[in-house]
Protein backbone atom coordinates (compact mmCIF):
# COMPACT_ATOMS: atom_id res chain seq x y z
CA UNK A 1 0.00 0.00 0.00
CA UNK A 2 1.11 3.64 -0.80
CA UNK A 3 1.52 5.73 2.02
CA UNK A 4 2.01 9.04 -0.08
CA UNK A 5 -1.62 9.73 -0.28
CA UNK A 6 -3.87 11.23 2.09
CA UNK A 7 -5.89 8.77 2.73
CA UNK A 8 -3.28 6.03 3.31
CA UNK A 9 -1.83 8.17 5.79
CA UNK A 10 -4.90 8.17 7.60
CA UNK A 11 -5.53 4.89 8.02
CA UNK A 12 -2.18 3.64 8.80
CA UNK A 13 -1.75 1.47 11.80
CA UNK A 14 1.23 0.25 13.59
CA UNK A 15 1.56 -2.90 15.25
CA UNK A 16 2.15 -2.42 18.95
CA UNK A 17 1.85 -6.45 19.93
CA UNK A 18 -0.77 -9.34 19.38
CA UNK A 19 -4.15 -8.23 17.76
CA UNK A 20 -2.82 -4.27 18.87
CA UNK A 21 -2.11 -1.43 16.52
CA UNK A 22 -1.70 2.15 16.70
CA UNK A 23 -3.29 5.22 14.68
CA UNK A 24 -3.76 8.78 14.46
CA UNK A 25 -6.34 11.24 13.39
CA UNK A 26 -6.01 12.93 10.55
CA UNK A 27 -6.34 16.55 9.53
CA UNK A 28 -7.51 15.88 6.07
CA UNK A 29 -10.20 13.91 7.08
CA UNK A 30 -12.06 15.82 10.01
CA UNK A 31 -15.66 16.11 9.91
CA UNK A 32 -18.41 18.36 12.53
CA UNK A 33 -17.02 15.83 15.42
CA UNK A 34 -13.67 14.76 15.13
CA UNK A 35 -12.94 12.41 12.52
CA UNK A 36 -15.19 11.39 8.89
CA UNK A 37 -16.63 8.47 9.75
CA UNK A 38 -15.83 6.35 6.53
CA UNK A 39 -12.18 6.87 7.27
CA UNK A 40 -12.90 5.39 10.97
CA UNK A 41 -14.85 2.40 9.19
CA UNK A 42 -11.60 2.29 7.07
CA UNK A 43 -9.26 1.97 9.34
CA UNK A 44 -11.04 -0.49 11.40
CA UNK A 45 -10.72 -2.90 8.67
CA UNK A 46 -7.30 -1.96 7.50
CA UNK A 47 -6.71 -3.83 10.98
CA UNK A 48 -8.17 -6.59 9.83
CA UNK A 49 -6.54 -6.33 6.20
CA UNK A 50 -3.36 -6.22 7.85
CA UNK A 51 -3.47 -8.88 10.24
CA UNK A 52 -0.88 -11.92 10.20
CA UNK A 53 -4.39 -14.11 11.06
CA UNK A 54 -6.51 -12.92 8.38
CA UNK A 55 -8.67 -14.98 6.09
CA UNK A 56 -9.95 -14.22 2.86
CA UNK A 57 -11.82 -10.85 2.16
CA UNK A 58 -13.92 -8.68 3.86
CA UNK A 59 -17.85 -9.57 3.35
CA UNK A 60 -19.72 -7.33 5.34
CA UNK A 61 -18.53 -4.53 7.94
CA UNK A 62 -20.38 -2.94 10.83
CA UNK A 63 -19.63 -0.01 12.43
CA UNK A 64 -20.97 1.80 15.90
CA UNK A 65 -19.80 5.12 16.69
CA UNK A 66 -20.11 4.49 20.13
CA UNK A 67 -18.25 8.51 21.22
CA UNK A 68 -16.90 11.06 19.34
CA UNK A 69 -12.85 10.30 18.42
CA UNK A 70 -10.73 13.23 19.06
CA UNK A 71 -7.85 14.42 17.84
CA UNK A 72 -4.94 12.38 18.33
CA UNK A 73 -3.54 8.92 18.53
CA UNK A 74 -5.85 5.77 19.03
CA UNK A 75 -6.10 2.12 19.07
CA UNK A 76 -7.42 -0.29 17.67
CA UNK A 77 -7.89 -3.77 18.96
CA UNK A 78 -8.54 -6.56 16.26
CA UNK A 79 -9.63 -10.05 17.59
CA UNK A 80 -11.06 -12.65 15.49
CA UNK A 81 -13.44 -14.34 17.15
CA UNK A 82 -13.63 -17.32 15.17
CA UNK A 83 -12.43 -19.25 11.92
CA UNK A 84 -13.32 -22.02 10.20
CA UNK A 85 -12.69 -23.13 7.00
CA UNK A 86 -13.63 -20.80 4.52
CA UNK A 87 -15.01 -17.42 6.91
CA UNK A 88 -13.62 -15.68 9.83
CA UNK A 89 -15.57 -13.58 12.04
CA UNK A 90 -13.66 -10.48 13.70
CA UNK A 91 -14.30 -7.79 16.83
CA UNK A 92 -12.87 -4.60 16.48
CA UNK A 93 -12.67 -1.97 19.03
CA UNK A 94 -11.02 1.60 19.15
CA UNK A 95 -10.09 2.84 21.99
CA UNK A 96 -8.66 6.30 23.53
CA UNK A 97 -7.46 6.64 27.06
CA UNK A 98 -8.83 3.01 27.59
CA UNK A 99 -12.65 3.84 26.57
CA UNK A 100 -13.92 2.61 23.57
CA UNK A 101 -15.08 5.37 21.22
CA UNK A 102 -16.02 3.10 18.03
CA UNK A 103 -16.84 -1.07 18.07
CA UNK A 104 -17.07 -2.60 14.91
CA UNK A 105 -18.08 -6.40 13.30
CA UNK A 106 -16.15 -7.61 10.72
CA UNK A 107 -16.67 -10.91 8.52
CA UNK A 108 -14.50 -12.16 6.15
CA UNK A 109 -14.97 -14.98 3.37
CA UNK A 110 -12.72 -17.12 1.01
CA UNK A 111 -14.91 -16.61 -1.98
CA UNK A 112 -15.19 -19.01 -4.60
CA UNK A 113 -17.06 -19.24 -7.88
CA UNK A 114 -21.04 -19.98 -8.20
CA UNK A 115 -24.08 -18.64 -9.58
CA UNK A 116 -23.62 -15.20 -10.34
CA UNK A 117 -26.63 -12.79 -11.20
CA UNK A 118 -26.86 -8.78 -10.29
CA UNK A 119 -30.30 -7.63 -9.50
CA UNK A 120 -30.07 -4.14 -9.27
CA UNK A 121 -28.69 -2.23 -11.90
CA UNK A 122 -26.73 1.07 -12.02
CA UNK A 123 -28.93 4.23 -12.77
CA UNK A 124 -28.77 5.73 -16.10
CA UNK A 125 -26.12 9.02 -15.56
CA UNK A 126 -24.50 11.20 -17.77
CA UNK A 127 -20.40 10.05 -17.95
CA UNK A 128 -18.12 11.60 -15.53
CA UNK A 129 -16.54 12.98 -17.92
CA UNK A 130 -19.30 15.39 -19.02
CA UNK A 131 -20.04 16.58 -15.64
CA UNK A 132 -18.15 19.21 -13.40
CA UNK A 133 -16.44 18.52 -10.18
CA UNK A 134 -18.63 20.06 -7.54
CA UNK A 135 -16.25 21.34 -4.65
CA UNK A 136 -17.98 20.77 -1.22
CA UNK A 137 -16.81 22.77 1.35
CA UNK A 138 -18.98 21.61 4.19
CA UNK A 139 -15.72 19.86 6.42
CA UNK A 140 -12.19 18.99 5.62
CA UNK A 141 -12.80 15.41 4.16
CA UNK A 142 -14.88 16.40 1.52
CA UNK A 143 -12.36 18.01 -0.27
CA UNK A 144 -10.72 14.76 -0.64
CA UNK A 145 -13.50 13.67 -2.96
CA UNK A 146 -13.76 14.28 -6.51
CA UNK A 147 -17.66 14.45 -6.07
CA UNK A 148 -19.21 14.97 -9.97
CA UNK A 149 -23.34 15.25 -8.65
CA UNK A 150 -26.23 14.18 -11.80
CA UNK A 151 -28.43 15.44 -8.51
CA UNK A 152 -28.92 15.62 -5.11
CA UNK A 153 -26.20 18.03 -4.31
CA UNK A 154 -26.64 18.94 -0.16
CA UNK A 155 -26.84 22.35 0.90
CA UNK A 156 -27.96 23.99 -2.51
CA UNK A 157 -31.30 25.93 -3.57
CA UNK A 158 -33.93 23.47 -4.66
CA UNK A 159 -37.02 25.68 -7.32
CA UNK A 160 -40.10 25.74 -5.68
CA UNK A 161 -41.82 24.05 -7.95
CA UNK A 162 -39.61 20.63 -7.38
CA UNK A 163 -40.52 18.94 -4.19
CA UNK A 164 -37.98 17.81 -1.94
CA UNK A 165 -36.03 14.63 -2.41
CA UNK A 166 -33.49 13.07 0.13
CA UNK A 167 -31.77 10.68 -3.20
CA UNK A 168 -28.16 11.76 -4.57
CA UNK A 169 -26.35 10.52 -7.52
CA UNK A 170 -22.95 11.22 -8.18
CA UNK A 171 -19.59 10.09 -9.71
CA UNK A 172 -17.05 10.08 -6.93
CA UNK A 173 -13.48 9.11 -6.39
CA UNK A 174 -10.64 9.58 -4.52
CA UNK A 175 -8.72 13.04 -4.67
CA UNK A 176 -6.45 12.94 -5.80
CA UNK A 177 -7.31 9.87 -8.02
CA UNK A 178 -6.17 6.54 -6.06
CA UNK A 179 -6.34 2.79 -7.13
CA UNK A 180 -9.67 1.08 -5.57
CA UNK A 181 -9.41 -1.42 -2.80
CA UNK A 182 -11.37 -2.55 0.20
CA UNK A 183 -10.32 0.10 2.47
CA UNK A 184 -11.31 3.14 -0.08
CA UNK A 185 -14.22 1.48 -1.08
CA UNK A 186 -15.25 1.30 2.86
CA UNK A 187 -14.52 5.04 3.09
CA UNK A 188 -16.76 5.72 -0.01
CA UNK A 189 -19.54 3.77 1.12
CA UNK A 190 -19.80 6.80 3.49
CA UNK A 191 -19.51 10.00 1.40
CA UNK A 192 -22.68 10.98 1.34
CA UNK A 193 -23.82 14.19 3.38
CA UNK A 194 -26.86 13.59 6.06
CA UNK A 195 -29.97 13.18 4.00
CA UNK A 196 -31.39 15.76 6.56
CA UNK A 197 -29.41 18.39 4.39
CA UNK A 198 -31.60 17.73 1.14
CA UNK A 199 -34.70 17.88 2.68
CA UNK A 200 -34.14 20.89 4.84
CA UNK A 201 -31.95 22.49 2.60
CA UNK A 202 -29.69 24.06 5.34
CA UNK A 203 -27.26 22.27 7.56
CA UNK A 204 -28.30 20.64 10.30
CA UNK A 205 -26.16 19.03 13.59
CA UNK A 206 -26.36 15.10 12.88
CA UNK A 207 -24.15 11.81 12.47
CA UNK A 208 -24.02 8.55 11.80
CA UNK A 209 -24.76 5.95 14.88
CA UNK A 210 -24.13 2.50 12.96
CA UNK A 211 -23.28 1.30 9.70
CA UNK A 212 -23.16 -1.17 7.80
CA UNK A 213 -21.09 -1.85 4.92
CA UNK A 214 -22.00 -5.04 2.68
CA UNK A 215 -18.88 -5.83 -0.34
CA UNK A 216 -20.09 -7.08 -3.35
CA UNK A 217 -16.95 -6.61 -4.66
CA UNK A 218 -14.13 -9.27 -5.24
CA UNK A 219 -10.10 -8.18 -5.57
CA UNK A 220 -10.22 -8.95 -9.07
CA UNK A 221 -13.59 -6.55 -9.60
CA UNK A 222 -11.66 -3.95 -7.45
CA UNK A 223 -8.02 -3.89 -9.76
CA UNK A 224 -10.73 -3.79 -12.55
CA UNK A 225 -12.29 -0.10 -11.84
CA UNK A 226 -8.57 0.99 -11.04
CA UNK A 227 -8.57 4.48 -10.42
CA UNK A 228 -12.03 5.38 -12.55
CA UNK A 229 -14.65 6.58 -10.59
CA UNK A 230 -17.65 4.91 -8.67
CA UNK A 231 -21.70 5.68 -9.29
CA UNK A 232 -23.00 6.46 -6.10
CA UNK A 233 -26.99 6.25 -5.20
CA UNK A 234 -27.78 7.17 -1.50
CA UNK A 235 -31.39 8.06 0.09
CA UNK A 236 -33.14 7.88 3.14
CA UNK A 237 -36.84 5.97 3.60
CA UNK A 238 -37.64 7.58 6.34
CA UNK A 239 -36.73 10.56 8.60
CA UNK A 240 -38.20 10.59 12.00
CA UNK A 241 -38.37 11.42 16.12
CA UNK A 242 -33.89 12.55 15.51
CA UNK A 243 -33.57 9.14 13.04
CA UNK A 244 -33.28 8.43 10.11
CA UNK A 245 -31.97 5.72 7.77
CA UNK A 246 -30.03 5.74 4.50
CA UNK A 247 -29.75 3.25 2.22
CA UNK A 248 -26.79 3.43 -0.45
CA UNK A 249 -25.11 1.94 -3.45
CA UNK A 250 -21.81 1.69 -5.64
CA UNK A 251 -21.69 0.32 -9.00
CA UNK A 252 -18.14 0.51 -11.12
CA UNK A 253 -17.82 2.48 -14.21
CA UNK A 254 -19.12 -0.58 -16.05
CA UNK A 255 -22.47 -0.99 -13.72
CA UNK A 256 -20.83 -3.77 -11.58
CA UNK A 257 -22.40 -3.35 -8.07
CA UNK A 258 -19.48 -3.22 -5.61
CA UNK A 259 -21.00 -2.21 -2.24
CA UNK A 260 -24.50 -2.07 0.02
CA UNK A 261 -24.38 0.37 2.69
CA UNK A 262 -27.00 1.36 5.46
CA UNK A 263 -27.16 3.57 7.80
CA UNK A 264 -28.87 4.89 11.14
CA UNK A 265 -28.04 8.70 11.23
CA UNK A 266 -28.82 10.88 14.15
CA UNK A 267 -30.12 14.16 13.43
CA UNK A 268 -30.83 17.36 16.14
CA UNK A 269 -34.23 19.28 15.63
Amino acid sequence: MSTSHAFDQAIALSPVSPNLYQGQTSDAFLNMVGPFGGATAATLLNAVLQHPQRLGDPVSLTVNFAGPVAEGEFEVEATPLRTNRSTQHWLLLQKQNGEVVTSATAFFATRRETLSEQQLSAPVAPAPSSLQRTPLNIRNWFKQYDFRFVHGIPLQPIPADQPADTESLLWVRDYPERPLDYCSLSALGDVFAPRIFLLRNQFTPSGTVCMTHYFHATSDELAAAGTGYVLGQAKACRLHSNYADQVAHLWSEDGVLLLTSTQSVYFKE
